[in-house]
């Protein structure tokens, strides 16, 4: 979750394509929209200031106590719920029928989170081998590194930080934590950069980091159970708004919005095209929206974001 923000409050947490999440939302005084990924407030701001009323989501207590700070000056209009986007059916408001007129995702780790030595997210200052997004996971980056098999970090690498060197990299990990345990984040990174050395501005513990952060916090899990409750999270008419950082959640959300964007499915072998039984959205921009050369400009981490967005139908059709 990183971009520009709208008010003197980034120093905390700089908001990703805010023109363009502004003009997608259409946030107005008669609409309720769902931030799913509060962070440092700075989309729910913008929703706020058009007169909407907000439910801000977050699994981190401390987004959470900086966003309502932040914005008390909206009063009732802003509220939020600690939890994991995944769990917004569960949320009150939600199970009392409410449904939303927009719902906003921004995934992946907010600037707060990254600059935190603490949080463990970041190998550029030492810090707890951590990773936890929220208080609620019980798994940390240390219990991975230090109890998985090398077979099973590989796959780790390979899958969800698409490391090509995934097998020298966890070889390197088992062989190290037979020594000591990893404790911090500078310990694995520098463990990964002796093993395959550096080359160029990247650091090459950015893949594994990522890999492993996406684990301990079932980011892709909670990507599709979070997508799939969207259809009934939003009223008919209703927008979904996802902002991705990388590919593995790029093409599950693009996947998502296209397969249900169907009116009709059809096969080689099929004698005639079916009706599609999941169909639902409308894509009212059916390509990815990327920050302008200005945005990274002044925010470099929001180059790799990518805004898409699908309208649920009017009539929606009998759902499976």
């Amino acid at each position: 979750m990183c971009g520009v923000s709208t008010s003197g409050s980034s120093d905390y947490h700089v908001s990703v394509l805010p023109r363009e999440t502004r003009e997608w939302m259409a946030a107005s005084p008669d609409k309720f929209i769902i931030d799913g990924t509060l962070g440092g407030g700075g989309h729910s701001e913008m929703f706020l200031e058009a007169g909407a009323r907000v439910l801000g989501v977050d699994r981190d207590p401390e987004a959470l106590a900086h966003a309502t700070a932040r914005l008390e000056r909206f009063g009732d209009r802003f509220r939020t719920w600690q939890g994991n986007f995944a769990d917004l059916l569960d949320n009150p408001e939600v199970q009392g029928g409410e449904q939303a007129d927009g719902l906003l995702l921004d995934l992946g780790v907010s600037s707060r989170q990254l600059d935190a030595a603490e949080r463990g997210f970041s190998f550029r200052g030492e810090g707890p081998l951590d990773m936890r997004m929220g208080p609620a996971t019980d798994f940390t980056a240390a219990d991975l590194v230090n109890t998985w098999s090398e077979d099973e970090i590989r796959k780790m690498l390979r899958e969800y930080g698409e490391e090509p060197r995934a097998r020298r990299i966890a070889a390197a990990i088992v062989k190290q934590r037979e020594k000591a345990p990893f404790e911090t984040t500078t310990q694995l990174a520098d463990c990964i950069e002796r093993e395959v050395g550096r080359t160029g501005r990247t650091h090459p513990a950015t893949r594994s980091f990522q890999a492993i952060r996406i684990v301990v916090n079932d980011e892709l899990g909670s990507l599709e159970r979070a997508l799939e409750a969207s259809v009934d999270l939003i009223k008919p008419g209703g927008r979904l708004l996802v902002i991705t950082f990388h590919s593995l959640e790029d093409r599950m959300v693009k996947r998502f919005m296209q397969d249900r964007a169907k009116q009709w499915l059809d096969q080689p072998d099929w004698p005639e095209p079916r009706p599609n039984p999941r169909w639902c959205f409308h894509l009212p921009k059916r390509k990815a929206i990327a920050p302008g050369d200005d945005e990274i400009q002044v925010n470099p981490r929001a180059r790799s974001a990518k805004l898409r967005v699908a309208e649920l139908l009017e009539t929606t059709p009998t759902r499976p």
